[in-house]
């Protein structure tokens, strides 16, 4: 409880620091801590029990093998794969909010028949007219080409962080989908990520620091 406090003191003090700067604030873990680029990170619900937890690979919609999809992880309280952040900008040593990043699973799925990279993409699914995030996305190279690769992370008031979907690394004069990434749930009970009016809020714990967070 104590940890969860303190995080949430960091966020309140990031909103506030937000007004004063130029640059995005950075995103910070459970312990106040700066997100680095290429760090393991856990992406872990703020709301346990009966939410479900982390995020991990699950079948595409519809059952779909290839490629993986982006789920909440079960049973609850499960923290799921790890993931990095990779900034649009290279040469950026921290993750900021509001800024286009990737976001990849930085450990392969426990079992594995698809050859597709492990970086998050948002796919619409024709059946279901539904916006999923799925893997096998590309990391890098910004343009219209990538552009549903690039995520961006938001404060969610003082509760936690959001990931949202309104990438800007593409020049078009098309106006690009913005919309949060939420939970959408299959009639099995599968707790797909993908694009929804409601956020799916989170928190995110390095991966390191796994034991100590646990034992609190």
């Amino acid at each position: 409880m104590k940890k969860l406090l303190l995080f949430l003191s960091f966020l309140l003090f990031n909103s506030f620091l937000s007004f004063a700067t130029e640059k995005p604030n950075p995103v910070v873990d459970f312990n106040g801590e700066e997100i680095r680029p290429g760090v393991d990170y856990y992406v872990v619900s703020v709301f346990p029990g009966g939410r479900g937890s982390g995020v991990t690979y699950g079948k595409g919609p519809g059952n779909e093998i290839c490629p993986l999809a982006v789920v909440q992880a079960r049973p609850d309280f499960n923290r799921g794969h790890p993931v990095t952040f990779t900034p649009v900008n290279p040469e950026e040593s921290v993750v900021r909010v509001s800024t286009d990043l990737n976001i990849k699973f930085s450990e392969p799925p426990f079992i594995n028949f698809c050859r597709g990279s492990n970086v998050w993409k948002v796919h619409f699914n024709e059946a279901l007219k539904q916006h999923f995030v799925l893997t096998d996305g590309v990391e890098g190279n910004s343009g219209c080409e990538t552009e549903a690769n690039w995520f961006k992370i938001e404060l969610t008031g003082n509760v936690g962080y959001k990931f949202v979907f309104c990438p800007a690394v593409c020049d078009s004069s098309s106006e690009a989908i913005c919309k949060d990434v939420g939970i959408y749930y299959d009639d099995d009970g599968t707790r797909r990520l993908a694009l929804s009016d409601q956020p799916f809020v989170v928190f995110f714990i390095k991966k390191m620091d796994l034991k100590s967070v646990t034992s609190t």
